[in-house]
């Protein structure tokens, strides 16, 4: 071989092993400078996914927990032992009929510490409180004796009221999927007593959900590139009210490939919201402050404890960036 040519594949492939990075910042105002610092750079911290989703941190490992949906997988990542498979053949069981055989996707803490998942392929939400075993009990599988589509994302408010979107994607073919049973893609809340109730059904793909800081404003990420808007709801006693579109990303989504998708509320009340270009970051004003651009597409993101970074599920990735906490 060649002297030139082998140095220079060398020099190839020693840069590319210790590429741990990707993407860019978007700085489209200077306030989006209190969150993220100038040198600050998106690492690439596992690989080798299908479909990255619903990442949660939790306390009880301190870790990040994360789904691969199509491969039926939940995974773990800590600093200490990097990734390693939590749970397998966890999200599609066989219970009820679905051909598409979809993982489990959104999962979330509930106030006692147990792993909230939904079941995309079992088309419903289950505890698992034996984090030692595949064992779980269902929290919630059907609506007016109906089995929901394939529940998404899920979050819950300080009265451990559980809410949730149903958009068909854990169906092979939709909303055309002859094994659909709802007429409408919903988003629900579910009481502590057990009631589940219908607070949502006109939008046509319900995504991502997230509840303001005061808890008075429901969040709702609508993944449908045709009309891709994150919306904002009033949260009373009973139901949501006052519906209004708190970003439209239409303009966005002409030149930037993902769709709205995940969604997690910083203290300080910005809007970290997957979508167009990777993680959008939206003030409390509705207001696009910048955009973690990610180079692929992004499904969701979740900060850790301390909200030191946010951690991003980037398709065939997990991401990571080094943020500010900004107590407000």
């Amino acid at each position: 071989m060649n002297k030139l040519i082998f140095v220079f594949l060398f020099i190839h492939f020693i840069s590319s092993s210790q590429n741990n990075f990707i993407g860019s910042i978007e700085r489209l105002s200077v306030e989006i400078d209190k969150f993220i610092e100038k040198d600050s750079k998106i690492e690439i911290i596992a690989k080798g996914f299908d479909w990255s989703e619903g990442p949660v941190w939790s306390n009880k490992l301190n870790a990040l927990l994360f789904s691969d949906v199509p491969n039926n997988i939940i995974y773990k990542w800590d600093e200490i032992n990097g990734l390693e498979i939590f749970l397998q053949n966890i999200g599609y069981s066989g219970i009820v009929p679905n051909s598409k055989q979809s993982g489990t996707n959104g999962l979330t803490i509930d106030s006692e510490g147990n792993l909230i998942i939904c079941m995309h392929g079992d088309r419903r939400i289950v505890k698992l409180s034996d984090w030692q075993s595949n064992i779980v009990s269902p929290l919630v599988t059907s609506y007016n004796n109906k089995l929901f589509n394939s529940p998404n994302d899920l979050i819950y408010n300080s009265k451990n009221e559980l809410f949730f979107t149903d958009p068909p994607y854990g169906l092979k073919k939709g909303d055309f999927d002859e094994l659909k049973q709802l007429k409408f893609n919903g988003v629900f809340r579910l009481s502590p007593n057990g009631k589940i109730k219908l607070i949502i059904n006109n939008l046509l793909r319900p995504n991502g959900i997230a509840i303001s800081n005061n808890e008075k404003i429901l969040y709702v990420a609508n993944s449908n590139s045709k009309n891709p808007v994150i919306m904002k709801y009033q949260i009373t006693k009973e139901e949501v009210i006052n519906p209004e579109i708190f970003f439209d990303g239409s303009m966005l989504s002409k030149k930037d490939i993902g769709v709205f998708d995940g969604l997690k509320v910083h203290p300080s009340g910005t809007i970290f919201a997957t979508g167009p270009g990777g993680v959008l970051l939206i003030n409390s004003e509705g207001k696009h402050i910048g955009t973690i651009r990610t180079e692929v597409r992004t499904a969701n993101c979740a900060f850790d404890d301390k909200f030191e970074y946010i951690y991003m599920t980037s398709h065939q990735y997990l991401t990571r960036l080094k943020i500010n906490r900004l107590d407000p």
